[in-house]
């Protein structure tokens, strides 16, 4: 490929090579805290939100199958899923650059990574994991006991998941099912228990990290294959459209199947107009995946990133429609 843009070097102020223009960490924070909250990735976003949807999808769809409907402790649960989700995908990056500090320094897009860098120590990071971890698990014991346990459990899959492309080529597979747990969190969080909805819901944002996962991927492809990292996107190389295609229906499928499960909550409990939006979303959702589908070009390292950003947009247009759906 030689047509692929490099990616900038690392600048002068310590500033990551990929972070997001104008964030607020590289504008706003105090300069003693930036190596830190560039750790966090929360000068680029999108991650973030990433992780925060499912949530918002679980408790949502928790929500309308409840007959009792939403209650002022669910605004809560809201709220708390979005600080856990920024904790935690801080804490789940720190672990990720502990773990792939070495690797980092050897590709273009991520040597500029506080650690590989030496704006930290590893120590350093190693402290401000911990530190996220215990601010995070303070709002997990808000939860209900049941969602408690499931929101310890989730640490077994983030603790995996940085190996992952070490040792398979689906290392986004290991990604969804971290990323993704929070679909299950969102439900049981409303509910204290768990049905086939969630689980089928759980499924489909696996499926849906396999679709944007893959198109992050195509940005290191290169630096992937001369180090020996393995990714879905080495894996389907040219064929990766098609791949892609395959996911966005397999996403589709399990959502409709998390709504209409014969005998499922949200089946018997929905009215026709409820319902009627419960699927609407699903639908929303989906042409914008065939819209970052027409628009791909996986050796555009620049539209790679910005479709996968867009991805936030996508998720948020089931928790949009779901959440107006409670009013019918």
């Amino acid at each position: 490929m030689t047509d692929q843009k490099q990616v900038p070097e690392q600048p002068d102020d310590g500033r990551v090579a990929d972070a997001t223009d104008l964030n607020w960490v590289d504008r706003f924070a105090p300069r003693w805290s930036r190596p830190y909250l560039r750790l966090s990735r929360a000068d680029r976003p999108a991650g973030t939100w990433l992780l925060l949807i499912p949530c918002w999808w679980g408790l949502a769809l928790g929500i309308l199958a409840d007959p009792a409907g939403p209650n002022a402790y669910d605004l809560w649960l809201a709220i708390a899923c979005a600080m856990g989700a920024f904790l935690m995908r801080g804490a789940g990056c720190t672990w990720n650059d502990i773990t792939d500090r070495h690797i980092d320094a050897q590709v273009a897009r991520t040597r500029s990574r506080p650690l590989p860098s030496g704006q930290v120590s590893t120590k350093q990071a190693a402290v401000w994991m911990v530190v996220q971890m215990a601010i995070a698990f303070a709002i997990l014991l808000t939860f209900n006991g049941f969602t408690i346990l499931l929101g310890i459990l989730a640490l077994v899959p983030v603790a995996i998941y940085p190996f992952a492309k070490r040792f398979t080529w689906w290392p986004q597979v290991f990604l969804g099912v971290a990323f993704n747990w929070g679909a299950l969190l969102g439900w049981a969080a409303h509910s204290g228990s768990l049905t086939w909805s969630p689980v089928l819901l759980y499924l489909a944002g696996i499926s849906w990290t396999l679709f944007y996962d893959t198109i992050y991927a195509h940005q290191d492809k290169e630096d992937d294959a001369l180090i020996g990292v393995k990714s879905t996107a080495r894996l389907f190389a040219e064929n990766t459209p098609r791949w892609l295609l395959g996911f966005q229906v397999l996403t589709l499928l399990l959502m409709l199947l998390a709504v209409i499960w014969p005998g499922g909550p949200l089946i018997t409990t929905l009215s026709p107009v409820a319902l009627i939006g419960v699927l609407a979303g699903i639908w929303f959702f989906g042409l914008h995946l065939t819209w970052q589908l027409r628009r791909l070009d996986v050796d555009d390292v620049e539209n790679c990133l910005k479709l996968f950003r867009s991805n936030r947009d996508a998720g948020l247009i089931p928790v949009a429609v779901w959440s107006l759906a409670m009013l019918a």
